[in-house]
């Protein structure tokens, strides 16, 4: 039996899961998503994922990637794997890939999107992926703020002090801040991201929206890079990873992109 490589597309809630990874006596995305692969073929797979989420934060599309000997079709092994997973993970979908394909190196970007509840009251339907804040806050004055972000930078200033990255450079190719009524989503993607670099632009960017900042100020803590006077990072659950992108495919803000919704990214350069 000739030994295939398998790509396994994926969505979760994060809410009851410790992140992506294996970790001693807590809950794993990978640990369910081993035991159900194990399940089905009998041997335990060695996953690469595209990109690990902390404990909390949900994927809309996440991508994995397993070697394993079996005849089973790849719809056959999506109905499998579906049946022995939990409630709060489903893989959407199987295909063959080539046994070089990478599902972390081969992604070109990867769109996450944090969503916030502006409103005097909280919402208990929507509390699992957003994050109230009721004092009101100023979108224009977010929006220019995270301007910012857009282009290469070094990031120092917004990543956790536990980050190990070793090069704080990463470039962001598309932002947006868009308003729906008391819902607030901060929309950004880039092909890497440092740990908790996404959540602390949120609590600055909210530090912003409710006046305690200015727009120039964020421009002045991403060039000194002093993490001590960014904002707090935000709560893991109103994070969700939205899209993995790879070649030939087009990301989300790709999509949107125009001058209307408010949109910058790299190829067009609008915001």
């Amino acid at each position: 039996m000739t030994r295939r490589m398998f790509r396994l597309d994926l969505r979760y809630d994060g809410t009851d899961f410790c992140g992506w990874q294996i970790q001693k006596d807590q809950r794993s995305v990978e640990e369910v998503l081993v035991n159900a692969i194990h399940t089905i073929l009998r041997e335990g797979p060695t996953l690469h994922v595209a990109g690990r989420t902390d404990a909390g934060v949900h994927a809309e599309h996440q991508v994995a990637q397993f070697a394993a000997d079996t005849n089973l079709t790849c719809d056959e092994l999506c109905r499998a794997i579906n049946s022995c997973l939990p409630q709060d993970i489903a893989v959407t979908g199987v295909r063959e890939v080539p046994e070089d394909w990478d599902a972390r190196r081969d992604a070109r970007r990867r769109t996450y999107r944090y969503s916030i509840l502006n409103a005097p009251h909280r919402d208990p339907l929507l509390r699992r992926t957003t994050y109230w804040v009721p004092q009101p806050l100023d979108t224009e004055a977010m929006s220019c703020a995270a301007q910012v972000f857009a282009g290469e930078h070094d990031f120092s200033a917004f990543r956790s002090i536990h980050c190990d990255a070793t090069n704080p450079v990463r470039r962001i190719t598309g932002v947006a801040l868009l308003r729906d009524g008391n819902r607030i989503d901060f929309w950004i993607e880039g092909h890497a991201f440092l740990r908790h670099m996404v959540r602390t632009m949120v609590g600055t960017l909210i530090e912003v929206g409710r006046g305690k900042m200015q727009p120039a100020d964020v421009r002045s803590i991403l060039e000194n890079r002093d993490r001590s006077r960014a904002g707090p990072t935000a709560p893991p659950h109103g994070l969700t990873l939205v899209r993995i992108t790879y070649a030939g495919e087009r990301s989300p803000l790709e999509e949107m992109g125009n001058a209307e919704c408010g949109v910058w990214n790299a190829e067009c350069g609008v915001l």
